[in-house]
């Protein structure tokens, strides 16, 4: 697959260089790119061809998406190794049945003990392709942009669902890249029988907490093994007695001599979104708007749902998940805030597009074909901000945050609608597959159904509804707000709707929308309700998407014009690889970092009390110096976990970290705090991976976790 320069090429060099950024270690590369990065002049001993080969066994088949992370095969048996963090969703809802595997840990002596990890799916690519040509033929002709990107997103669902058609391990994604001048056909055998295999106490894959998430100096030995189970003739099934361990075409084996300061790294996984070749209006909106709203909402969701923890040990569990997801998001908000404001990053941003428009005014023709854009694009946000809270409380009313079986309801009823609209006027992305793939699901979000926060939850959605200008009020909810009001309607609902109940949720999936208003169930009446309303705005973002969109093309050809080279796009959930050096930082005057921290810091930072509650036995081992084979001959300890200037962001977590020759040193888990708008610019002064030494999840493997079996599978 080869990249056409001329269409394709994003011009962004001249901008990181403007703002002082070391180009070396910077992208996320598509693994088409990796010819032209020339590692061998950077000190990599590995040829391309063992990281990615389309046509025979590489490392790249090795790297496993999963969950909302990454993991890597470490056997020839399947055995994955990823973030605690990452298997935490299976550990959690696995202890809502009374036993607190997130305190204790969890270690199968057998094959015949590993656990289902209820909900996770792993997927491992089999093939990517250019797809450009066939996905964009004949759209340039449509005017109307919001009908020209139906068209695309239409023959992108079609394409996938060719690919997918008859197979159920099967799964295909057509990505956008460049804001959609490429597009990339990436196809994957899918695997829906995962296993937990051993997972560290809390007290070790979660020490620090909340307190020390993104931060450094940092202890944490953030891993968990995991396994994939395949049918006996190889392909993906769901949890089955009779499945058996992956065959993997490749897996990674541990370096035989650890890291040090200096040594060369990459990663290969699937990070989530960056936003890099955004103008200074999307910066100012996520910094003054998005961004503490959204800190606003999840703290006071977390104090909510941990106002339930004292309920016992059950509803502690059920609620675990949400809790540390939030915090996390939370967390990355607030860095991004400080980061920003630190920085003065918007007014970088401004005068670096004053420098733009003062090339394109030297030429007529560039600034009568480029000139507009900035101000479009301005516009288009001025009028996204003046609706934002209406449009967040609409939204509000059908996710995560308005409870399970409001949720529930509103995805039911959306499916009815979609359904019985002709096919040329439903919205793109809907796929019967997909739903088909969500009803099998749903009994994994039940896991987490603890109903007195989930009535909580939609009754603080509904008071921020209510607590809406006039101007701006959801028609929907008028009669329930203005009327009986939101107790009452709760108690009733919750005490008439059989919406509790997983198996009578599933059937809703396939029924009509007459078939669903006929069940007179109180969340799918007030999801009626609310669904012309729901309709209308997403025509509305459908329109605002179609437009910013044009202009962001339009915004990189600018770019490309004045400043031309090559570039990778912006991270949006594919396969990506990135490369850089062991090192420390100096986050501020008269403050340096070294790159590696040991057991001797994690005792350091011990109070016997949670989230530094570091197990007695490790202190033990410490103390009498038995490090086995795992410690560092320089720094005379286990080393915990280090940095290194590879670029990474969320989904990167569980990301295998391999030295210069293709072998395992680490998993990446975080990147640290003082860099958190990396997802906007990168930085290499101050940014920085985190992850976790392989030496430390061995030595707590083989010492503390006494899971000897783990160490012979992967020949150690």
């Amino acid at each position: 697959m080869k990249l056409d320069k001329k269409r394709f090429f994003v011009g962004i060099l001249g901008f990181f260089m403007i703002l002082g950024f070391v180009w070396a270690e910077e992208g996320m590369w598509l693994l088409n790119q990796l010819p032209g990065l020339k590692l061998a002049e950077k000190g990599f001993n590995i040829d391309v061809a063992k990281i990615y080969n389309p046509s025979a066994p590489s490392i790249t088949d090795a790297i496993v998406l999963l969950g909302g992370g990454t993991a890597e095969l470490v056997s020839e048996q399947g055995l994955l190794l990823t973030n605690h963090h990452v298997a935490f969703g299976a550990v959690q809802r696995v202890s809502t049945s009374g036993t607190d595997f997130i305190s204790k840990g969890f270690l199968a002596e057998t094959l015949r003990d590993e656990i289902e990890a209820p909900g996770y799916s792993a997927s491992i690519l089999m093939k990517m392709e250019d797809v450009t040509k066939a996905v964009l033929e004949g759209a340039g002709k449509i005017k109307d942009l919001v009908k020209r990107q139906k068209t695309i997103d239409q023959k992108i669902q079609k394409m996938t669902d060719g690919i997918e058609k008859g197979k159920s391990d099967i799964s295909a994604n057509i990505a956008s890249m460049y804001e959609g001048k490429q597009y990339i056909l990436f196809v994957f055998k899918r695997y829906d029988d995962v296993r937990v295999v051993y997972v560290p106490p809390a007290a070790i894959g979660n020490y620090g907490g909340e307190i020390d998430n993104w931060m450094w100096p940092r202890h944490t030995g953030d891993f968990s093994f995991m396994r994939i189970y395949m049918a006996p003739d190889g392909s993906g099934r769901k949890y089955h007695q009779d499945n058996v361990p992956l065959k993997p075409r490749y897996w990674l084996k541990v370096a035989g001599e650890g890291l040090k300061e200096g040594d060369q790294t990459f990663i290969m996984g699937y990070p989530g979104f960056t936003s890099r070749y955004r103008t200074s209006f999307a910066v100012d909106y996520s910094y003054r708007h998005q961004y503490p709203e959204t800190i606003a909402l999840y703290s006071d969701t977390i104090n909510l749902l941990q106002s339930f923890e004292k309920d016992g040990l059950k509803a502690k569990m059920k609620v675990a998940g949400l809790i540390k997801g939030l915090s996390n998001g939370m967390k990355k908000s607030q860095g991004n805030v400080d980061g920003m404001g630190r920085t003065g990053f918007v007014e970088q941003k401004k005068a670096f597009e004053r420098e733009l428009m003062g090339f394109l005014q030297k030429d007529p023709a560039l600034i009568k074909k480029y000139g507009h854009i900035l101000g479009e694009i301005e516009q288009l946000y001025q009028k996204v901000i003046v609706t934002k809270a209406y449009e967040d409380a609409l939204a509000g009313m059908g996710g995560r945050l308005c409870g399970t079986l409001m949720s529930i309801a509103s995805q039911a009823y959306g499916v009815a609608a979609e359904r019985a609209k002709p096919k040329s006027e439903r919205d793109p992305r809907f796929s019967e597959k997909d739903i088909e793939r969500t009803v099998s699901r749903l009994q994994y979000g039940y896991m987490s159904y603890y109903e007195p926060a989930d009535k909580a939850l939609l009754q603080a959605a509904l008071r921020r509804a209510q607590d809406l200008p006039e101007d701006m009020r959801i028609k929907a909810l008028e009669s329930l707000l203005g009327g009986e009001g939101i107790d009452a309607f709760l108690d009733k609902a919750y005490e008439q709707s059989k919406l509790k109940d997983v198996e009578f949720a599933r059937t809703l999936f396939g029924k009509s929308v007459q078939e669903l208003k006929n069940q007179n169930d109180p969340f799918i009446n007030l999801a009626a309700e609310l669904y012309p309303e729901k309709e209308a705005q997403r025509k509305k973002d459908e329109a605002f998407a179609a437009s910013i969109s044009q202009l962001r093309k339009q915004y990189i050809d600018a770019l490309y014009t004045w400043k031309g080279a090559d570039m990778y796009p912006d991270a949006n959930r594919t396969i990506r690889f990135s490369f850089g050096p062991v090192k420390g930082y100096a986050p501020r005057d008269a403050v340096v970092y070294k790159p590696f921290t040991t057991i001797k810091g994690a005792i350091e930072k011990r109070t016997a009390q949670e989230p530094f509650d570091l197990p007695q036995s490790v202190v033990d081992l410490w103390q009498a110096r038995d490090f086995g084979r795992w410690a560092c001959p320089t720094l005379q300890d286990v080393p915990i976990a280090f940095t290194h200037m590879v670029d990474s962001t969320g989904g990167n977590s569980g990301s295998p970290v391999l030295n210069a020759n293709g072998e395992l040193v680490g998993i990446l888990f975080d990147g640290n705090y003082e860099a958190m708008t990396g997802d906007w610019q990168y930085d290499a002064e101050i940014q920085r991976s985190i992850s976790v030494d392989i030496r430390y999840v061995m030595f707590i493997t083989e010492k503390l976790g006494k899971a000897t079996r783990i160490l012979k599978e992967m020949k150690l």
